[in-house]
């Protein structure tokens, strides 16, 4: 009776340490199969012409954004840079003047630098900019679109500034055809009304010069807005 419980917490155990074996070598297989994965490659696509921002996965769009884009003064770079620096509630400086974060701040609640010096993609204190050709040469965002936008993207990953149109930005932001202008109402022809002199009073026009000065001030993290 005895030799028959040996025998049966011999056989327990045995298959507990299987068990043990088993869930440990698949694990191992699990970790090595994601270790072998290709990992999800991320991109920023920013068409000038379009002014929008697509974030794109393996080649797939998963976000588009509205976005503001250098003025024809101080226009965005072209080309294919890397994102080198991310903060949050970033300080603006500049000539003297700092700006802590807050609603008056001109480079909003988040900045991503890119590897051209200068320039990045940040918010803004002119939301009514974006969606225009209005920065200094940065890209603007709203802020709820760049907070949403600020964790999917890493440091090293590409931001591909376009401004011109090919198949790579139809195909993520479409064909960028203008809308149709909208009819305008024809008016019925009428046989004109007879005219009635009338006394004439003189008129007086006054005009007000209003003189405005344009900030060129540029961002210590940017150098351009």
């Amino acid at each position: 009776m005895k030799a028959t419980k040996q025998i049966g917490w011999v056989v327990a155990a045995t298959m507990a340490v299987l068990a043990s074996r088993g869930a440990a070598q698949q694990t191992s297989q699990n970790a090595d199969a994601k270790a072998q994965a290709p990992a999800a490659k991320r991109e920023i696509v920013v068409s000038l012409k379009d002014r929008k921002l697509a974030l794109v996965e393996n080649g797939q769009v998963l976000k588009i954004y509205s976005v503001a884009v250098g003025k024809p003064s101080t226009p965005s770079p072209e080309g294919t840079f890397t994102i080198e620096r991310r903060v949050e509630n970033p300080t603006y400086h500049h000539n003297g003047k700092t700006v802590p974060p807050g609603p008056a701040n001109p480079v909003g609640t988040r900045w991503m630098g890119l590897s051209i010096k200068g320039y990045g993609i940040h918010g803004t204190n002119e939301p009514n900019s974006i969606g225009k050709a209005a920065s200094h040469g940065c890209i603007r965002m709203a802020k709820a679109d760049l907070e949403a936008l600020y964790p999917q993207v890493a440091v090293g990953e590409t931001v591909e500034l376009v401004g011109h149109r090919d198949d790579e930005t139809a195909r993520l932001f479409g064909n960028g055809a203008a809308p149709a202008p909208t009819p305008q109402p024809q008016l019925a022809k009428t046989a004109p009304a007879p005219t009635v002199p009338a006394a004439t009073t003189p008129t007086v026009t006054s005009s007000s010069a209003n003189s405005a000065m344009t900030a060129t001030a540029s961002a210590i993290l940017t150098g351009a807005l």
